[in-house]
C-alpha cells in the first residue's frame, strides 16, 4: 500500500506513524471510493494524531491519482485484510487449546517443594527484599501490528504458574513462543547455566594444551534464544536494572556481545521464575546503579594499593 501511495506522489507514512492505523486505512478508503480533495481527507485523521499538523497532511494529499496505481491500492488494500482475518482464526484456533492446556496444568500442578537451598539467580538481577520495588504491573497497551487481539495472559500464566510477562523485554508473544518451545516443566535441566548452555548463550571453552582457542558462544538455532536476543535489544533502550546492564556491556564489549549476556540474563530469570513459580520482582535502579559503582570503586582501591597509592575523596584532599 505503501509504495502505491509513493508512486501516487502521496507522503502518507510522512505525517502518520502507521498507514495501517485508524488515520490511514480511513484516508485509504476515501481514495478508493473516490475522494481526492486533499482538506477532505485531511478531515478524516484521528484527533490525536500529533505527529503532523493539518496543513501537513493537506501538503502531503496532493498526488497524482493515475488509474493504475489505484488499482494496485486497491488489490494491496485487500491482500492486507485478507491476511489480518486469517491471524485473528489463528488466535481464535489458539485460544481454545491454551484454555484446555491451563485447565489440565491446573488439575495437575501441585505445590512447588520447599528447596533447603536458595535456588541460584543472577546475582546483579536478584531482588532483595529490602531493595526490591513494590509490584506494579504493566501498562496494558492496545494489540499493534499482528500482536494477537484476544486476551492471552491470563492463560499463559495459569499454565507457567507465574506472569512471565511481568518481567521486562518479554510480552504475550515471546511467553507463548517460550512455552510452546520448551513447555514448563524446568527439570529437563539441572540448574540455569545448563538451560543457557543448550540455548546457546553461554561462552563456548575450546582449550588444547591448556591454552584457550575459542570462547565464542556455540552456534546454536534457537527459537527461543532468539527471542531472549531480541528482547535484550528492546530492554537496552528502559532505564531498568537489566537496560543498565545492557549499557554498560555495550560500552565494554560492544552491541553483539552485550545483546548475547543480556539474554543470558533473561534465560536465567525464565528458568528461576518457572521452576520455583516466584513472582517477579523489579529491583530499584538506583540501588542497581549504587551497587555497580561501589564495585568499580572497590576495583579501582585495590589497583591503587597494588601501585602502593591510597585514594582518598576529593573532598578530603587539600587545596
Amino acid at each position: 500500500m505503501q509504495k502505491a501511495l509513493q508512486q501516487m506522489n502521496l507522503h502518507l507514512h510522512h505525517v502518520v506513524s502507521d498507514i495501517s492505523g485508524l488515520s490511514g486505512l480511513r484516508i485509504i478508503e476515501a481514495i478508493l471510493a473516490g475522494q481526492r480533495d486533499p482538506s477532505q481527507l485531511a478531515k478524516l485523521r484521528d484527533p490525536r494524531v500529533r505527529k503532523s499538523t493539518v496543513a501537513q497532511m493537506e501538503a502531503a494529499l496532493v498526488g497524482d491519482y493515475r488509474p493504475e496505481h489505484l488499482f494496485v491500492l486497491d488489490q494491496s488494500l485487500q491482500a492486507y485484510r485478507f491476511y489480518q482475518a486469517r491471524i485473528e482464526e489463528c488466535d481464535h484456533e489458539i485460544e481454545p487449546l491454551l484454555q484446555q492446556l491451563a485447565e489440565r496444568f491446573e488439575c495437575s500442578s501441585s505445590p512447588p517443594a520447599a528447596e533447603s537451598s536458595q535456588p541460584e539467580v543472577i546475582q546483579d538481577q536478584a531482588a532483595q527484599s529490602q531493595t526490591a520495588r513494590p509490584i506494579k504491573p504493566k501498562r496494558k497497551r492496545k494489540p499493534k501490528a499482528n500482536q494477537p487481539k484476544i486476551d492471552l495472559a491470563g492463560y499463559l500464566q495459569r499454565i507457567c504458574g507465574v506472569d512471565l510477562t511481568q518481567v521486562v523485554g518479554l510480552d504475550v508473544l515471546s511467553v507463548l513462543l517460550i512455552v510452546s518451545e520448551i513447555g514448563v516443566d524446568m527439570s529437563k535441566w539441572r540448574n540455569a547455566k545448563a538451560f543457557c548452555s543448550w540455548l546457546g548463550l553461554c561462552p563456548g571453552n575450546k582449550i588444547s594444551g591448556g591454552k584457550v582457542l575459542d570462547r565464542r558462544t556455540c552456534k546454536v538455532i534457537n527459537r527461543v534464544a532468539t527471542t531472549l536476543r531480541l528482547a535484550a535489544q528492546a530492554v537496552g533502550r528502559s532505564n531498568t536494572c537489566l537496560g543498565i546492564f545492557y549499557r554498560r556491556k555495550k560500552a565494554h564489549l560492544g552491541p553483539a556481545k552485550a545483546t548475547t549476556a543480556t539474554a543470558r540474563k533473561l534465560a536465567c530469570l525464565v528458568y528461576h521464575l518457572l521452576k520455583y513459580k516466584d513472582q517477579y520482582r523489579e529491583p530499584d535502579p538506583v540501588t542497581y546503579q549504587l551497587k555497580v559503582q561501589k564495585t568499580i570503586l572497590n576495583k579501582l582501591q585495590k589497583q591503587a594499593a597494588a601501585l602502593g597509592y591510597q585514594l582518598l575523596p576529593t573532598a578530603l584532599v587539600p587545596a
